[in-house]
């Protein structure tokens, strides 16, 4: 049980370290919403997330009242949307009628994003997933709610090329229709490898065929409470450090566990996982890089950097799984730029590269994350940034996630604005030499040795 001392302490972290539950996930299964009929199915799909999410948003409010703990976000994930719509969906527009209707049903109840507008297709794509991915730049552009990810490649299946050149071209259509706000639409697509049936962090969260009807998965995240922590220890060694981040993310993590047993009793739906993740905000004293620069360098991306990142993931983790017993998702530090005032200034001042942020996700949490680059870059070359960071989570059992902005009609060293959780971001320099030949070759990256266990 989570006794009143510990609601004191997460009392004096909310007011002065910025400690947050940054999301309330509640998973839905649609798989009994498939149907033949189109308008069926997308009936089925609104009555089925109205009914089960009715009282979502309000029960936040109320654990919010009841504890002083700060609920961010109230979100939904289901089931992947080219599963659900596989018997019914013909045409792509199909897929963008569902699309409209999931956007609908997450306005009808308060949440600010739904996901799960998604395709798993590390080994290869049916129709429908193909359908589906052509029909991700529309429905990004024509929804305000809706994320959407595609899961490319996976350690045991290898790497599915052909998806991979598919999503190059579709983040360049999706930044063109969404030209008008920075090419904001891009923010909500993610390209996974490895990805997690449990993850309750948008732009990536979908519902796995792994989980039940209906589940409570909690995000939590505290940059600020372990920065202000390691303030501490300033000058100490290692083992203090590790020792005092660890610390640190256990009481962290009994915070979302509160929130999460909380959540599941007043909803009657049972608690899947905590997700303690380190998930930056454009908020003064929020921040990753801060972190990482108070362990010791003078800006994140100086020597050094990979390895106070992959001892910081590595306490979080440790001390997370010894506070609940379903610590799951993405759970670690994650970098994304434009959320994160730290990296934005690191890029500013010439400290972090685009090669470095692909050196750091060999021991981040995810990836390439909310990263805006120039509106120009070709389809191939993102296509290649894509095949490259999911390379890196297939050979290391890991997810690996990018979410990359071209931001039409912007150039490096100009500020792509995207507001709110999502910040802005300094559009980042790209490496113009061509891949083209190499990602035309179509097929699949076979699975790495070392997949073969049994």
């Amino acid at each position: 049980m989570i006794n009143l001392y510990e609601v004191t302490e997460t009392n004096k972290m909310i007011e002065e370290s910025n400690l947050d539950v940054r999301t309330i996930t509640l998973g839905i299964s649609l798989l009994d919403c498939a149907d033949g009929d189109l308008n069926k199915t997308c009936e089925k799909i609104y009555n089925k997330i109205t009914t089960v999410a009715e009282d979502l948003v309000e029960t936040g409010r109320e654990i919010e009242l009841k504890y002083g703990i700060p609920i961010v976000n109230k979100r939904i994930s289901i089931t992947p949307a080219a599963i659900v719509g596989s018997a019914c969906c013909k045409t792509p527009a199909d897929y963008v009628a569902i699309g409209k209707t999931l956007d609908r049903a997450a306005k009808t109840v308060g949440v600010n994003f739904l996901g799960g507008f998604s395709a798993l297709v590390s080994k290869n794509m049916t129709k429908s997933d193909r359908m589906l991915i052509e029909a991700i730049p529309r429905t990004l552009a024509e929804t305000e709610r809706v994320c959407s990810s595609v899961n490319v490649g996976s350690t045991k299946t290898g790497l599915n090329m052909d998806a991979v050149k598919l999503m190059g071209e579709k983040i360049v259509e999706t930044a063109l229709l969404t030209s008008d706000k920075d090419s904001l639409g891009c923010a909500k697509l993610v390209v996974f490898c490895n990805a997690p049936d449990d993850n309750p962090f948008m732009a990536g969260a979908f519902h796995g065929v792994t989980e039940g009807d209906a589940v409570i998965n909690v995000g939590v995240s505290g940059p600020g409470v372990v920065k202000r922590a390691i303030e501490q220890v300033r000058g100490e060694d290692f083992g203090t450090l590790c020792s005092t981040i660890k610390k640190t993310a256990f009481k962290v993590t009994r915070v979302g566990q509160l929130v999460a047993q909380e959540a599941s009793k007043r909803l009657g739906i049972p608690f899947g996982i905590i997700d303690l993740s380190l998930a930056p905000t454009p908020a003064v004293g929020d921040s990753v890089a801060e972190i990482l620069e108070e362990i010791g360098l003078e800006r994140v991306g100086a020597p050094g950097t990979t390895a106070a990142l992959a001892l910081l993931n590595d306490q979080v983790k440790k001390g997370g799984v010894m506070a609940s017993s379903y610590v799951g998702g993405l759970s670690g530090a994650f970098i994304p730029v434009s959320e994160d005032q730290g990296m934005i200034d690191s890029v500013n001042a010439g400290a972090l590269t685009m090669e470095k942020l692909e050196a750091m996700t060999c021991v981040c949490s995810v990836g390439l994350d909310m990263i805006a680059i120039p509106g120009d870059t070709k389809a191939t070359t993102i296509s290649g940034m894509i095949a490259d960071e999911m390379a890196i989570g297939m050979i290391n059992q890991k997810t690996t996630a990018v979410r990359l902005i071209p931001v039409i009609g912007k150039k490096v060293g100009e500020v792509a604005q995207f507001g709110g959780l999502l910040g802005y971001a300094p559009i980042m320099p790209v490496n113009q030499f061509d891949c083209s030949a190499f990602i035309e070759r179509g097929g699949r990256i076979p699975a790495p040795i070392h997949s073969f266990k049994n």
